[in-house]
Parts: structure tokens; sequence; C-alpha cells
């Protein structure tokens, strides 16, 4: 493994080793169309907006969630494959 592959890895396991960007993630995947508006996320996490924004943003910037602005408010899914690379990275035979 390349030293800059390992860095994105190691950004992308640190952006899903939190609690309430675990629970980001599994919000966003079982919402219907695999999407959740940044609006609906704050009640069931029980966070203001700001701080699930900036957890949203960290997901984003990992390359886990895709943000697409509509109006006034921002949408959030998962990368296609995203997840499903990590999972292979820890299940690959050494």
């Amino acid at each position: 493994m390349s030293a800059d592959r390992a860095e994105e890895l190691a950004r992308q396991f640190k952006a899903i080793a939190d609690p309430n960007r675990l629970r980001l993630i599994s919000l966003i995947s079982s919402s219907v169309g695999n999407e959740a508006c940044v609006c609906d996320l704050t009640e069931p996490l029980d966070l203001g907006q700001p701080t699930v924004s900036h957890h949203l943003k960290i997901l984003v910037d990992a390359g886990i969630l895709h943000r697409e602005k509509r109006g006034v408010w921002a949408y959030f899914s998962i990368v296609p494959g995203a997840l499903d690379s990590l999972a292979g990275i820890l299940t690959e035979p050494r």
C-alpha cells in the first residue's frame, strides 16, 4: 500500500470513528432514496444544526458522503462504493 493510499484510508477511518458520524451514516443509508436533508438529521441525534453540519462536512471531506444543495437546504447521500471500499480493506487477506 502506498503512503498516499494509507493517508486517504486513515482519513476515512478517522471520519467514521465517531458515534455521531456512524449514526449519521446509518440514518442517511436507511432514509427514503438513501439521502437525507440536514434539517431531518438534527432531531434524531439531539444535536444542533451547526454540530450536525460539522460532522457531515467531515464525512463529505473524507469521501464518504456526497452533498447536494437544493434551495436553502443541503441533502446528503452515501458515495457509492465508499463504505464497501473501507470494508474491503478490513477483510483483505494478508
